[in-house]
Formats: structure tokens, C-alpha cells, sequence
């Protein structure tokens, strides 16, 4: 049974309620984009698409001064992340809403958007209808997603994507189509004996040369210096 809460250094996420659980996956995508965006002033407005548990929005939260709004279509997990942003120091700045990001009337565009999205796309669905919707994206596909990030982000802003290396290709291609571009991607393995599983991309409308980086999770057992450095911040044993 998964726990029902994860506790961090400056916050909590309870998760009782959620069809989805903190993965060490995530912790790791939103300790990267939070070492992306948090020395850049210009970042004042992030979009936390598909927020969940409100992991992602709180990792900002706690090394940005971004305001942040999330867009969570299911509902328990909408009401879990306000749970989780009310009990954290940043309830003042990170605005979570209950709704499709598809009809979302947005007021503004935004200097970040952030997004886990939906792994598997026709891949075997399981039982749970809340699993199914934030793992295969039978809500959101990937063409979709990009469709919203390029209306809605800011001339000079940054998106964050991170998906199963097996889709690597496919994302790619998308991202070209449409008119945006890869300006980092870091892929990530378990250990060295691992093949890769995740890959996090940074992109823009800005077409530049594409740094590529690798990050390995675990190393001789223990969490590698490029892992701890990262996470040191969140993780209250490191």
C-alpha cells in the first residue's frame, strides 16, 4: 500500500486521495525545472498543467517567486492539492483550478508552463478510471498539449515536458510541427546498468543548439551527487 503522505522539508503532500503518487520520477523533473527557472527574474507567471497532488507547483513554489496556477481535471486530486497548498508556505501564490486546460478560459499567457503529462498513448487501460486518465492520455494527448503550451506561453518563455523515453522520437517530431524547439533534453536512467526510462525536455520558440545531459538516479546503491545535488533541497534525508 502506498503511503498516504510524503513528507518534504518545507512541505507536505498528502495522497490518500489521488489516483497518482509521488514517484521519485517527478521529484526529479520538478527539482530540474525548479534549477532551470530559479535564478531567472523574468519568470513571474508558471502553468502547472495536469497538476495533480500539486507537487510540481510546490517544488516551484518553494525555489521561485513565480505565481503559479495548476489546471487539474480530476476532481478528488483537485481537492487533495488544495489540501496541500493551504498546509504549505505558499498558499498565497500557487492557484489551483478544477477543470479541463483544453476549455480553460486563461487571462494571460505564462513565462513557464510545466507539465507531467499522460504516459501511455494505446496502451492496455487498467480498472481504475482515475489511474487511466492520468497515466494514457485519453484526455490530453501530447498534440494537444503542445497546442496549449504554444498559445499560451509568452514570447520569451520556457516549457518543461517530462514523458517515457520510449516516446522520445514521437515528442520530438511533435515539438518541430509545432513551429517550438528543444532546447535542452536530460535523459534519465535508474542506475548505469539501466537503459534510459525518462526524458525531460526544455523548449522555446526559440530554435537553438540542444544541450544534452544524462542524469543516473542511483550509483553504487546510493543516490548519485547529480541526483543529491538536485534534490538536497526537497528530500529530508539528503
Amino acid at each position: 500500500m502506498a503511503n498516504t503522505y510524503f513528507q518534504f522539508k518545507q512541505f507536505i503532500i498528502r495522497q490518500d486521495q489521488c489516483s497518482m503518487k509521488v514517484t521519485t520520477d517527478a521529484c526529479l523533473f520538478g527539482a530540474w525545472v525548479s534549477s532551470c527557472l530559479e535564478n531567472i527574474n523574468s519568470v513571474k507567471t508558471t502553468l502547472d498543467i495536469g497538476s495533480g497532488t500539486g507537487l510540481l507547483s510546490l517544488m516551484l513554489a518553494q525555489k521561485t517567486k513565480s505565481e503559479i496556477t495548476g489546471i487539474e481535471l480530476q476532481l478528488v486530486d483537485y481537492e487533495q492539492s488544495v489540501q496541500n497548498i493551504n498546509g504549505s508556505p505558499w498558499n498565497d501564490r500557487v492557484h489551483i483550478f478544477n477543470a479541463d486546460v483544453k476549455t480553460f478560459n486563461f487571462c494571460n499567457k505564462y513565462d513557464a508552463i510545466i507539465c507531467n503529462p499522460p504516459f501511455y498513448e494505446n496502451d492496455l487501460k487498467g480498472p481504475s478510471a482515475g489511474k487511466n486518465t492520468a497515466h494514457h492520455d485519453n484526455s490530453l494527448t501530447i498534440n494537444e498539449l503542445l497546442q496549449i503550451i504554444y498559445r499560451q506561453l509568452n514570447p520569451d518563455g520556457r516549457f518543461y515536458i517530462l514523458l517515457p523515453s520510449k516516446r522520445e522520437k514521437y515528442l520530438i517530431g511533435l515539438i518541430e510541427s509545432h513551429a517550438l524547439f528543444i532546447n535542452q533534453i536530460v535523459r534519465v536512467k535508474q542506475t548505469e546498468k539501466h537503459a534510459f526510462f525518462r526524458i525531460m525536455i526544455e523548449g522555446s520558440y526559440e530554435k537553438s543548439e540542444t544541450m544534452e545531459k544524462v542524469i543516473t538516479i542511483k550509483e553504487n546503491s546510493q543516490y548519485s551527487a547529480i541526483f543529491t545535488a538536485l534534490l538536497k533541497d526537497y528530500y529530508l534525508n539528503l
